[in-house]
């Protein structure tokens, strides 16, 4: 079967953010791709439905935040943007706390009401626990930042069943994403520019994919027919993992994958928050979104909520995090060498880095890409 029958100039496997506006900006130079995509959808994980008039976003939540604003005003040419700001609630054992760990944090878990009382009570466990020196491990890092009841309470468990393992065994930089604040700001992000499409994010793709000079075929996986694939297509753009594109040849990377579970409840108002953290071990799923709380439009009368139950990846299931320690970014190194010496195939994306990318982190890595591959092309 032949594939390349327009004489498409790139193959792109994946329609995700990296994949799309790859597409996108090859179009408006004149460019032509076809788009291969496994799933029945285009978008990713950003790839979001209505239902009830909410948008529901099918891979977990995604808030758009950033402090890039030449990111900001690209995606903002496809879509409008609501000024949701992420307010994150913890229920340890039906207490509930604010996140990220800020003065509302401090003032329900210890009584604290001023920065200096808590930043002593933080240092009194730090210094409790044995911490000094630079933290060797998830654990460590996170008592050092905020102390050793916080850290039971709110990272420990929810931490261990996201990632499946110890937080001892986990690398430290993991913790550091998130703020810690000696303020009473609940926001759960740092960026000037944050939000979420007033339509969804679906909406986003559906522009950025309606050139004539782009095709979409979904239900097609590369791996059905990749030699052809490989040997039809003068460049190829790939966004999926880079240890199946090689066969698993140095062996299997390690990921998360995730199982959502979504209902339908008749009420206005089910937990009064679009995000709770569920932080304790017992409870089998890490958070659960209300979706109408992103953006206040619903059907009278409905709700609909999803549970995120984190789980072991194996090749039957979708990748959602790669897992970035030492033996796994030692192991990526080996496969990254091998991209290297394939001048016609692009690795992209979170899968095909193999780096724990926001949303913001893959627009802007994408436009470099773009800029690159089609430099002295605009001047």
């Amino acid at each position: 079967m032949k594939y390349n029958t327009k004489d498409y100039d790139y193959l792109i496997v994946g329609s995700g953010p990296y994949g799309s506006i790859f597409a996108y900006e090859a179009a408006k130079r004149g460019k032509r791709s076809l788009i291969i995509e496994k799933r029945q959808n285009v978008g990713g994980n950003m790839y979001t439905h209505k239902k009830h008039g909410i948008n529901v976003h099918d891979f977990g939540a995604h808030i758009f935040h950033t402090d890039n604003k030449e990111v900001w005003d690209y995606i903002n040419q496809f879509t409008e943007f609501n000024g949701y700001i992420n307010q994150v609630v913890a229920n340890y054992k039906g207490e509930l706390y604010n996140l990220p760990f800020n003065m509302n944090t401090f003032y329900q878990m210890w009584g604290v009401k001023t920065p200096e009382e808590a930043a002593k009570k933080i240092a009194e466990q730090r210094e409790a626990a044995g911490i000094s020196g630079m933290p060797k491990n998830l654990e460590e890092q996170a008592i050092s930042l905020i102390g050793t009841d916080i850290y039971i309470k709110l990272i420990k468990d929810y931490t261990e069943k996201q990632w499946g393992r110890k937080a001892t065994e986990l690398p430290s930089f993991i913790i550091r994403r998130l703020p810690v604040r000696y303020t009473f700001d609940n926001n759960y992000f740092n960026h000037r520019y944050q939000g979420v499409p007033v339509d969804g994010y679906s909406v986003i793709f559906k522009k950025m994919l309606e050139s004539e000079l782009i095709d979409v075929k979904c239900g097609n996986d590369f791996f059905d027919d990749k030699e052809i694939y490989l040997n039809e297509f003068p460049k190829i753009v790939y966004t999926g993992m880079i240890d199946s594109f090689f066969d698993y040849k140095f062996g299997e990377l390690e990921y998360r994958s995730v199982r959502f579970e979504s209902e339908t409840i008749d009420s206005n108002n089910v937990q009064g928050n679009a995000v709770i953290n569920y932080t304790d071990a017992e409870t089998p799923f890490t958070r659960v979104m209300e979706w109408r709380h992103f953006d206040k439009k619903s059907d009278e009368g409905k709700s609909v909520l999803t549970k995120e139950f984190p789980q072991d990846w194996d090749r039957s299931k979708e990748a959602y995090y790669p897992v970035n320690d030492q033996k796994n970014s030692k192991l990526f190194k080996l496969y990254r060498l091998e991209a290297d010496k394939l001048k016609n195939v692009h690795f992209g994306g979170r899968l095909g880095n193999y780096q724990y990318y926001d949303m913001d982190q893959v627009f802007g890595a994408a436009l470099k890409t773009i800029e690159k591959e089609f430099k002295g092309m605009d001047k």
